[in-house]
């Protein structure tokens, strides 16, 4: 079983965004609604104004214009960003240290057993694998118990078979969150996404794509996952 999701859903509302980077425009009147309960992809080439989305919804950069309506927000990046002299058990409780509240120590060693680093909860991160690193990750971020949680490229330092099982355990811990997740894999993002969209352009426009009809975490060797795989991989070329 995944960790339970807050009581309350939130989508993501977010009404005619504005960013400019360098004189010049990311995007201008952006439009994006992140279904309450469910994981939304978002891929784009680099430098599109995927992150500075992220950072817009996290409410982390104050020179962009529009509206945005969310929930409490949980972000997980791509570097794992554990502090390297504290166990595994201090990094997962970092966020409560860093507001002065008392760390639930409890949920964080039931949470690290849950994605089978039980053993590892004194372990510091140079002893960790990669793999092991993101877990910990995983679970500092499952320990701010938001509604909303933002992931950019979280997976994709990982090798493949590695970043296999931790989109696994990610889809099945932050099972019933509003997920907004970053990627530049279209593999990944549909294996995970029950919406999916591509950022191109600039100033930068959406366009939404169809999901393959099944639940995710989808398998990668079926024949539908494969075939919108070489659709996508098409559009992005193109």
């Amino acid at each position: 079983m995944g960790e339970a999701a807050p009581d309350i859903e939130f989508a993501v509302d977010i009404r005619g965004a504005a960013l400019s980077y360098g004189g010049a425009p990311l995007f201008d009147g952006l439009d994006i609604r992140l279904e309450a309960g469910l994981w939304t992809c978002l891929l784009g080439p680099s430098g599109v104004g995927k992150t500075s989305l992220l950072r817009l919804i996290a409410g982390l950069d104050g020179a962009a214009a529009g509206r945005v309506r969310t929930g409490p927000v949980a972000y997980m990046g791509q570097n794992d960003l554990l502090l390297p002299w504290a166990s595994a058990l201090d990094n997962a409780v970092l966020g409560a240290r860093l507001r002065g509240e008392r760390p639930d120590f409890q949920r964080a060693r039931r949470l690290l057993s849950e994605v089978g680093l039980a053993a590892s909860v004194g372990a510091r991160p140079a002893t960790l694998s990669g793999g092991e690193r993101q877990r910990v990750a995983l679970v500092r971020t499952l320990m701010e118990d938001r509604a909303v949680v933002l992931m950019d490229e979280p997976f994709g330092s990982l090798d493949a078979i590695t970043r296999h099982a931790a989109q696994d355990l990610a889809a099945r811990m932050l099972a019933g969150r509003t997920v907004l997740l970053v990627t530049h894999d279209p593999l990944e993002a549909l294996r995970l996404g029950d919406r999916i969209y591509v950022l191109t352009g600039r100033p930068a426009a959406l366009e939404a794509l169809p999901a393959p009809d099944l639940a995710p975490p989808r398998d990668v060797r079926d024949p539908a996952v494969l075939v919108a795989q070489g659709d996508l991989l098409a559009r992005l070329a193109a």
